[in-house]
């Protein structure tokens, strides 16, 4: 979802079908090494993106890159990013900004 590439644009690049794709996502199927080196390869990232939480310890971007990981990796989060993303008029994407800063205060707030 990340990239915009589907399911099924995957399984043809690993000469899967999408269903097998979709129960690899689901962990209704394993992954081997080779195959999950071949989705790395096409989708562009590193091997460690798919082990959530284990970082490199040369790799100092990684304390700071799981919670936006996570963020983008939530339904909501990705749908809020591609949109936010699509607004081109800065002042419009600062005025957004500032309304969910906003709402977040309120949210913190309050509790």
């Amino acid at each position: 979802m990340l990239i915009g590439m589907s399911q099924e644009k995957l399984g043809d690049l690993l000469g899967l079908t999408f269903q097998q794709v979709q129960k690899y996502e689901k962990g209704v199927n394993r992954i081997g090494a080779g195959r999950l080196f071949e989705i790395a390869r096409i989708l562009g990232v590193p091997i460690d993106f798919f082990y959530d939480g284990v970082a490199s310890s040369a790799d100092t971007l990684a304390s700071a890159a799981p919670p936006v990981m996570e963020f983008v990796s939530s339904g909501e989060g990705l749908q809020l990013s591609l949109a936010f993303m699509k607004i081109k008029d800065p002042k419009v994407r600062k005025r957004v900004l500032d309304l969910v800063k906003s709402l977040a205060d309120e949210e913190e707030a309050a509790s």
